[in-house]
């Protein structure tokens, strides 16, 4: 496709046996994703390595039940559904036609784990039904932490993917880190020397 990024080779390492429908989910999303409104129109020539590649790295991160804040295009729900098809996904987003893309890309891609949800993460009414709750790109960690710690069970995750500010993100969050009863909270880096660009994810346990 013209403008697409060419396919990195680290991709088939990272998605392993399920290379394949991730080139699928990519091609689909680089054809409609623009006009959908579902990518910016400058993101084609970067689009496996600043999406595709920057979520998949985070799969060995996640298991159980995991919930996905604000899945939008599916960065990163569906990418990590493909990567990790034993861990069961719940996409919550409330836009309907990102619902809709969503809906077809889970059913053209054949994959049975997971769940897609219309709704805003506030209203959803799962309290602590997750192990790890995720979200990428949807707001800074004090205003992402009460969408997504109250879904965590006793004990569970928040894993979110961000941006370089990460840690200065922890530290304007202190309030709602307590309020939230988070432990452990940290950066980790993913990708050095394996990704063009790294992944920063703030990573912290959940208490009830």
């Amino acid at each position: 496709m013209s403008g697409l990024e060419a396919e990195p080779a680290v991709a088939a390492t990272l998605f392993g046996d399920r290379i394949d429908t991730a080139r699928a989910f990519t091609d689909a999303l680089a054809r409609e994703g623009e006009q959908r409104g579902l990518i910016g129109p400058l993101e084609l020539p970067r689009l496996w390595t600043r999406h595709i590649l920057n979520s998949a790295i985070a799969a060995p991160l996640f298991h159980g039940r995991v919930a996905d804040i604000g899945s939008g295009a599916g960065l990163p729900g569906l990418v990590l559904a493909i990567a990790r098809p034993d861990v069961h996904w719940t996409l919550i987003e409330p836009m309907e036609r990102r619902v809709t893309w969503l809906t077809e890309q889970v059913d053209a891609l054949g994959l049975e784990n997971v769940e897609i949800l219309r709704a805003r993460a506030e209203d959803v009414g799962r309290p602590g039904a997750f192990d790890v709750v995720t979200a990428r790109a949807v707001s800074a960690l004090r205003t992402l932490l009460p969408l997504t710690a109250p879904l965590a069970r006793d004990g569970g995750e928040v894993t979110l993917l961000k941006g370089m500010n990460a840690a200065n993100e922890i530290d304007a969050a202190q309030k709602q880190i307590k309020k939230y009863k988070l432990s452990d909270v940290r950066v980790e880096v993913l990708g050095e020397g394996v990704l063009p660009e790294i992944t920063r994810v703030i990573r912290a346990f959940v208490r009830a």
